[in-house]
């Protein structure tokens, strides 16, 4: 039985101490400079972002957001789904106006997965609002195989076709969605 456990042991402590997300309390939050300053750019913004999810997750799995911010507003709404919102009796879906909607997730550097800008942008945020008002997992969370945080995204890109999202193979949960 110890011959069995020991690799098991050697490796969770290897995932544990290659991370470098070992304290969701002080891992970085800050702005990763890849979103267009709302202070600079007059246009309508539609962004997803996927970052590592956090601690030894993320090797395996990404969370994903959506931005927008319509013409000429001074800040983004970020959509979201979190699983600990659930544990502590809100919804999993969390809405936010914010200036920096490309954060870190929890010192996960962030990367694009979709952007859109101008005319284009400006017609789809009506139906991205509307579709995101009508997630049908709002108040749910399972990390696999989903609802989950891939989900939502999926779930509204399907909903708003004109979206063109294509979900990265790490955004474990996505396909629940269909």
């Amino acid at each position: 039985m110890m011959k069995r456990l020991l690799p098991l042991t050697a490796l969770a402590a290897l995932l544990s101490a290659c991370s470098s997300n070992s304290d969701w309390r002080t891992a970085s939050r800050e702005p990763a400079g890849i979103a267009p300053n709302p202070a600079q750019e007059p246009e309508a913004v539609v962004e997803v972002y996927g970052a590592d999810a956090f601690s030894w997750r993320g090797w395996f799995a990404i969370h994903t957001w959506i931005a927008t911010k319509e013409a000429g507003a001074s800040e983004y709404k970020v959509h979201e789904v979190v699983g600990w919102r659930v544990e502590r009796g809100q919804p999993a879906l969390y809405s936010y106006t914010t200036a920096t909607p490309d954060r870190y997730w929890f010192g996960a550097r962030p990367e694009k997965i979709q952007s859109i800008t101008g005319e284009r942008a400006a017609q789809i945020i009506p139906k991205i609002e509307d579709a995101i008002a009508h997630y049908p997992w709002a108040d749910e969370y399972t990390v696999f195989p989903g609802p989950n945080s891939n989900t939502f995204p999926a779930w509204v890109g399907l909903q708003v076709p004109e979206l063109e999202l294509d979900m990265p193979f790490r955004a474990i949960g996505s396909g629940y969605a269909d």
